[in-house]
């Protein structure tokens, strides 16, 4: 069975030959790469040319990372879909091994695996392996932002296409957004316990997401907001897809409150009008934040937090 490779790029000179060997390293024969640059304005071009006929490819204006995905979709022959960011790479069992799992799952749309974090830097490169926790629900791992980003799964191209194909004008949290289209539709989510794709972290400035934390943190919300209306309308918000909702709101408005405190009380004020009673879960709250949370409330406790970081230095309590 056919898998295509669907790397887009734009101004990834340094990495886009390396996520191309990667895609062309796959165990998997059946499968095709096709590289489309996004209007790049550093030599990325000339890189993804030097493969000749081993790849096909496609150049045009920038017009976003979801356009190319979308035109990738629009170029590719496969049923099974292997999307690939030009400054990730996979490991060469990646499409063997979960297309080896499709066999047992036939029914299933979108494979997702854990995928290693390589945060890179020019003196050093960690990485490690960021686990998707039970339960294993999509809807909460999606809540919760746990499910993988683009290159973790394998993605059936008829769900992609049922669901609306890939938002256009979605600047940030892109993946997510489609994985909420795609639950909504009725996609099958399944659940492959092997790591072998690589997200390479890198840029300090250079994504909206890293760019635009407020534009971030609306985008994230708004996931949400759509979610749990949907969930809510079919009668399968379950108390614990809730407070996986608001576990993931908490979570945004203690990061937001060292910016914008009136933007991150809102927030909580929501999660109280939604859930009264909401209690934070650790890592996020605990110990005495914990306790002056549910005694005193949010402020109080970002407050005690702001003391603790003065004295101590620790940024969590």
């Amino acid at each position: 069975m056919l898998v295509s490779i669907l790397i887009p790029c734009f101004n990834a000179e340094r990495w886009v030959a390396h996520a191309i060997e990667s895609a062309l390293a796959q165990s998997w024969q059946e499968k095709e790469v096709i590289v489309v640059d996004d209007g790049s304005r550093d030599g990325s071009l000339d890189v993804i040319k030097s493969f000749g006929g081993r790849i096909r490819w496609e150049t045009g204006p920038n017009r976003g990372g979801n356009v190319a995905r979308n035109r990738l979709l629009e170029l590719a022959h496969g049923e099974w879909l292997q999307y690939l960011d030009a400054d990730d790479y996979l490991l060469p069992l990646k499409i063997e091994r979960q297309m080896g799992f499709l066999r047992s799952h036939p029914s299933c749309d979108v494979v997702y695996s854990p995928v290693f974090w390589v945060n890179w830097s020019e003196t050093k490169v960690e990485q490690e392996i960021t686990a998707i926790p039970e339960p294993r629900d999509p809807w909460i791992l999606l809540a919760r932002w746990r499910l993988p980003q683009t290159g973790g799964p394998l993605w059936r191209r008829q769900a992609i296409v049922n669901a609306g194909r890939w938002k256009a004008d979605q600047p940030c949290c892109q993946e997510h957004e489609l994985y909420l289209r795609l639950l909504q539709s009725g996609a099958e989510f399944c659940y492959f316990d092997e790591c072998h794709a690589a997200y390479r972290h890198w840029s300090q400035d250079q994504t909206v997401s890293k760019r635009n934390r407020a534009e971030l943190r609306r985008r994230r919300l708004e996931i949400k907001e759509r979610m749990e209306q949907f969930l809510e309308s079919r009668g399968e918000l379950t108390q614990d897809r809730l407070q996986a909702l608001n576990q993931a709101r908490f979570e945004i408005a203690r990061n937001a409150w060292l910016e914008d405190r009136r933007a991150a009380a809102e927030i909580v004020s929501a999660i109280e009008q939604r859930q009264p009673g909401f209690v934070p879960e650790p890592p996020a709250a605990r110990g005495r934040y914990r306790f002056i949370y549910q005694t005193l409330g949010f402020r109080a406790a970002e407050r005690f937090a702001a003391g603790k970081r003065r004295l101590t230095g620790v940024t969590t309590s």
